[in-house]
This record gives C-alpha cells, sequence and structure tokens, in this order.
C-alpha cells in the first residue's frame, strides 16, 4: 500500500508540475461555471412568471461526464505509455514494486487530481441550496456525486490499462478515446432496435448507469459495473505490463 501511495503522489505532483493540469482544469471549470450561470439565469426568468422548475445539480455532473470522455484519454495517455517510450519503466519494473501497484498507483494519482476537480465543483451545490427554497434534494446531490466518481474511475482505469498496453501515447490518446466513446454513446444503441433482447446492451452502457444514478437512483447493478470495468482497466494494464517484464 505504502508503494501505490508514494507513486500516486509522485503522478498527482506531476500534473501540476507542468500545464496539462491547469489546462484540464479550465476545460473542466469555465464549462461549467458559464452552464452553471445559464441554469440560474434561466430559472430566475422564468421564476419571474411562475412557470419555472426548482433547478438541480444533475446539468453539471452530466457535463462533468460528458467532457471526462475526452479529457480522460489525456489524462492517463501518457502515464505508462510514456515510461515505455523513454525506457524508465525498465528501471521501475526492477524496483521493489509490483506490476499491480504500480497500474494502481498510477490510476489512484489521476483519480485523486480528479476527486480535486469534484471537489471544486461542489460549490454549485451549494450555491442552489441557497438559491432554492426550501433548499435542494441533497439525497439526488450525493447519488449524482457517486455516479460521477465511479464513471471518472471508470474512465481512468481504462485509460490507464490501454497506456500500459502502447508505447506511444498519442496511439494510447485515440483508443481510449474511441473506447470510451462507444461505451458512452455507441453500445446502448441496439438497445432501441432490439426491444426483446436490448436490454443486455442498455446495460454494457455506463452512460445508462451514470444517467440513473444522476437522476437520484443508485442500483447495485450500476455500482457493481462500473466497479467491475474498474478492475477490468487495472488487470489489462496489470497484464500489458508483466507481459513486458517477461519478454
Amino acid at each position: 500500500m505504502k508503494n501505490i501511495w508514494t507513486i500516486a503522489k509522485r503522478e498527482y505532483n506531476n500534473y501540476f508540475g507542468g500545464a496539462l493540469a491547469y489546462v484540464v482544469m479550465a476545460a473542466v471549470l469555465f464549462p461549467l461555471g458559464i452552464y452553471f450561470s445559464l441554469i440560474l439565469l434561466y430559472n430566475s426568468q422564468q421564476g419571474l412568471y411562475g412557470g419555472a422548475a426548482a433547478p438541480d445539480i444533475t446539468p453539471i455532473t452530466g457535463l462533468f461526464a460528458f467532457l471526462m470522455i475526452f479529457l480522460s484519454p489525456a489524462l492517463t495517455m501518457r502515464l505508462l505509455s510514456d515510461e515505455a517510450r523513454m525506457g524508465t519503466i525498465e528501471l521501475l519494473l526492477t524496483a521493489p514494486i509490483r506490476d499491480g501497484e504500480l497500474v494502481v498507483g498510477k490510476w489512484l494519482g489521476a483519480m485523486l487530481f480528479i476527486l480535486t476537480l469534484i471537489g471544486v465543483t461542489l460549490i454549485y451545490p451549494i450555491v442552489l441550496n441557497n438559491f432554492v427554497s426550501p433548499g435542494i434534494d441533497w439525497m439526488v446531490v450525493v447519488s449524482a456525486y457517486i455516479g460521477l466518481i465511479l464513471i471518472c474511475a471508470v474512465m481512468l482505469a481504462l485509460g490507464v490499462g490501454i497506456s500500459a498496453i502502447f508505447t506511444n501515447q498519442f496511439a494510447a490518446f485515440f483508443v481510449t478515446l474511441g473506447l470510451l466513446f462507444f461505451l458512452y454513446f455507441m453500445i446502448g444503441l441496439p438497445s432501441g432496435l432490439l426491444p426483446q433482447s436490448g436490454q443486455i446492451f442498455n446495460y454494457l452502457s455506463i452512460q445508462s448507469h451514470f444517467e440513473r444514478m444522476n437522476s437520484g437512483t443508485l442500483t447495485l447493478g450500476g455500482i457493481v459495473y462500473d466497479l467491475s470495468l474498474v478492475v477490468f482497466g487495472l488487470f489489462a494494464g496489470f497484464t500489458a505490463i508483466e507481459t513486458r517484464r517477461w519478454r
């Protein structure tokens, strides 16, 4: 566990040692800030006519999850592929750390960075709670943020797994982007065309599970599926590193 935490802290600090962290923060917080302002403006204007629905946090968490489709590959593409390209992964493989600790530590470092961003966005439900009388539904907020954390964990785990497979970080970026796009948008499409057996495709869509949680419905199936994908992504990374060790 100590090795995992050491690697995670190093990767977390590395993000802020370059421009990537600040670019990603701007790419997330700037659109969210604009969107949140528009939501408040729209609801305040509609409220003057007595027809406004109570605003909630789900559009903000939904936009965050959508942005992560494009930002997760950028955050994970270099984590292991760059180590392989520069030859430093051989040094890591000879160090007294397990392959699994290396992969989990890299993922945890990226996850800590995203959790920092998610923590910043907690200001939005706080503001909404003061904007709405008698207040917002905090159970929906908790469910939405659990869903957001889980889907971010899935995307980063898959990204780390793919980064371990490739030595070219740009190849890792585009493969991760394609996989996330497929799991979020494409895999659930047959569910509308196959009403009898299409539910399996809907279950395999990370978007469908996130949308349920984002609307306030936590399901055991959704949590298990997301955690399974996290384990799958990390296991893929572990297998790739193990294969490289024995070449």
